[in-house]
């Protein structure tokens, strides 16, 4: 490794001469730059160099040759000059020969050597290594074309990252690009985008950029043709202005003939164009005609794809294009008319149709373009009367509405146009989504949220009572166990008592109102979706000590049937801090140590409701899991104990003790021993089934031991 090191080092040497005989650095400078190369190269030879063992060398060599530019300017500016100047030169002719002749002599003097093109060539091997150890480091792939592109050395760099990299569509795009921008050669960048359009068929970037390439072309040739005297749009010359032109340089043309082209021939000649001018736009329309059913042969379910292609075509003035247009919306129609995206796509882009509007003021095209939109999203309902269809249908209807939504259309809020007469357009959005079936939980909190930004900006306290009266209903039918919706009506029921009452305390009624509201809420909700709401009652009870203790207790009930504390961090810590502001630090303590306890959490919940089936069998779960199987058969007697009905204990724990055969058999075992009183030894002649299946019990057995129940 030494000896490779040395060796490069000594490579060197011709460029450290150079830079000293120049001046542009110092002999202790370059026994410093020579340090510092010597400690990256022991970096990258060692076994495994990290990347940014790479990168740092990379930067200083940058900064190096920064360093050697930036001097070399400083020098030639300061360079003083060496010609003779006559004072009483005045002729401007000879002064500008003089400068120049000036200029020339340092330009001979500093000429490029050998420590002017050291510098790039080390990063350019840096960046090679680097790219051979990692190989399938795509950014440091991107950041090596990148340095390339500048030096002017991007082929090689290039054909290596596509030898190693075939699939990657970035590379190929980056490629075609180059040829196509840099260095000017159509023919190869269409060749590379339809390599890499074989190697990545199904990259919707690759179709896009390559019809891109291909409209970026015919502009190209457009400008030429345009330059050429014909005009922009039809590409068909002007007979008039042409011949006008013709008649004022007449003397720029020689006649082959003594006779002038008589009208016939002239228009002639101008079909003549017209025909081949239309046959070039053919051709180029039939390119991008070709594109498109490629792409979508490769990809018939993109409906990225198509929409981008349709942006593409009406963002750009291309003859006979109109064609290719009907064709992509007729298949955007026939394909994905099943689709909630397509027809919330269809609707916007009414808003954007400028054609039947351009005869109309702004408020009534305004008008015409909402029409347009509803009927497509009244259609979209019909056909596809689902959750998701009604949800983008009602934020469309939210950012007509509001400003300050994340999706507002700002066409309908330049002061125009008053949207606020269609409040009653999104109520029957939700309420066609609510009797259709498809109102979701955050349709739901939306609708219920509409009613109270309604009230706020019309100022109508009717809408509150509104709104209390949907949380409501909502939440005692199908909704009920939708926390968030649960969360907005305790908000809503609070501000509503808050407003009715006219200060922020609330009365002993209105407690326990708001009490059987989170006693109805909490039971039936799990703790990691209703933290939130328990954080609520928990700040509003603190002070309340029956309703704080109740609510302790249905914590440390809903906590068991998580399974302890770990499912619900969030709602424990609380409850610790709270019970540490109330009681003090031994409460608290005492609290901590029944939480952090899964199996005392569960006993204590037990002692409170010991009929709980569901909390049994969570129980016996968890010993299954993280527990033994004497503890979990233990769980599993202490409930066929305490639970009246033996039969629902064998419905609950069937299923879980069906997983775990050896732990069901010596538990029925150890039961039925115990049941009947026997203290005796047993051998293993007794039972072959379960010795051979629970190898605990048979070394007991072998050693003597008894077998006792430890529940």
């Amino acid at each position: 490794m030494a000896d490779a090191v040395q060796y490069r080092l000594e490579r060197m040497s011709d460029e450290l001469d150079d830079l000293e005989r120049r001046g542009l650095f110092t002999r202790a400078e370059l026994a410093e730059v020579v340090r510092r190369r010597r400690d990256f190269e022991f970096r990258l030879r060692r076994r495994s160099p990290f990347r940014s063992d790479f990168l740092d060398y990379i930067a200083y060599e940058l900064r190096l040759d920064a360093l050697r530019d930036l001097r070399k300017r400083a020098i030639i500016r300061a360079t003083p000059d060496t010609t003779d100047h006559d004072a009483d030169a005045t002729d401007n002719d000879s002064s500008k020969k003089k400068k120049k002749k000036r200029n020339k002599g340092k330009a001979n003097k500093w000429k490029k050597s050998v420590s002017d093109i050291a510098g790039v060539l080390r990063v350019l091997d840096i960046y090679r290594m680097a790219t051979v150890r990692y190989k399938g480091d795509l950014d440091l792939w991107f950041r090596y074309l990148e340095f390339c592109r500048d030096k002017r050395h991007v082929l090689v760099a290039l054909a290596q990252a596509i030898r190693y990299h075939p699939k990657v569509p970035g590379l190929w795009i980056y490629a075609a690009a180059w040829e196509f921008d840099q260095n000017l050669n159509v023919a190869a960048a269409r060749a590379l985008m339809q390599t890499g359009l074989r190697s990545c068929p199904e990259s919707e970037d690759m179709w896009i950029e390559y019809l891109r390439m291909e409209l970026t072309y015919l502009n190209k040739l457009k400008a030429r043709k345009v330059a050429l005297g014909e005009d922009v749009k039809t590409l068909q010359k002007k007979n008039n202005d042409a011949s006008t032109w013709k008649e004022e340089n007449k003397e720029l043309f020689m006649s082959l003939n003594e006779q002038d082209e008589g009208p016939e021939e002239s228009g002639s000649q101008g079909v003549a164009l017209e025909g081949k001018e239309d046959l070039f736009w053919q051709q180029g329309l039939l390119i991008i005609q070709t594109i498109y059913h490629g792409a979508t042969e490769a990809l018939p379910s993109s409906l990225t794809l198509r929409k981008k292609f349709l942006e593409i075509l009406n963002s750009v003035d291309l003859a006979h294009s109109d064609e290719l247009k009907v064709e992509v919306m007729d298949d955007l129609k026939k394909e994905f008319s099943d689709s909630e995206d397509y027809w919330d796509w269809l609707a916007r882009l009414q808003l954007s149709d400028s054609t039947s509007s351009s005869n109309l003021n702004r408020k009534e095209a305004l008008s015409n373009k909402l029409n347009k939109s509803i009927q497509v999203y009244d259609e979209a309902v019909r056909r596809l009367p689902t959750s998701r269809m009604y949800s983008l249908y009602a934020k469309f209807w939210m950012g007509v509405l509001f400003a300050d939504t994340e999706d507002s259309i700002s066409l309908f809020h330049g002061g125009e146009f008053d949207a606020s007469g269609f409040t009653s357009c999104i109520l029957k959005v939700y309420q066609n989504a609510e009797s259709s079936g498809c109102l979701t939980e955050d349709l739901a909190c939306q609708y219920v949220s509409l009613y109270l930004r309604l009230g706020g900006l019309e100022e109508a306290p009717g809408r509150l009572e509104e709104a209390r009266n949907l949380a409501k209903k909502l939440c005692n039918g199908p909704l009920s166990h939708a926390a968030d919706l649960w969360n907005l009506r305790a908000s809503i029921e609070m501000k509503s008592l808050a407003t009715s009452t006219g200060s922020s305390s609330f009365s002993k009624e209105n407690l326990s109102s708001l009490f059987d509201l989170f006693n109805v809420a909490l039971p039936k909700l799990p703790i990691p979706e209703a933290e939130e709401l328990w954080h609520t009652a928990m700040k509003l009870f603190s002070h309340e000590k029956v309703y704080f203790e109740k609510l302790v207790k249905c914590a440390m009930l809903s906590l068991s049937s998580a399974g302890g504390s770990g499912c619900g961090a969030s709602v424990s810590s609380a409850v610790v801090g709270w019970i540490l502001q109330r009681d003090g630090i031994k409460q608290a303590r005492k609290m901590y140590k029944s939480l952090v306890n899964a199996r005392k959490l569960y006993d204590s919940a037990l002692d409170l409701y010991s009929q709980e089936r569901e909390l049994w069998r969570n129980y016996y779960s968890m010993e299954l899991k993280v527990g033994t199987s004497e503890t979990a058969n233990a769980i599993y007697w202490r409930a066929r104990k305490r639970i009246k009905s033996s039969s629902a204990v064998e419905e609950n724990f069937g299923k879980k003790k069906s997983k775990y055969p050896a732990a069901r058999g010596a538990a029925t075992y150890v039961g039925d021993t115990v049941a009947a009183g026997s203290q005796t030894r047993t051998t293993a002649m007794a039972a072959p089934s379960v010795l051979s299946s629970h190898p605990s019990i048979t070394m007991k057995l072998r050693r003597g031991q008894n077998i006792t129940h430890h529940g």
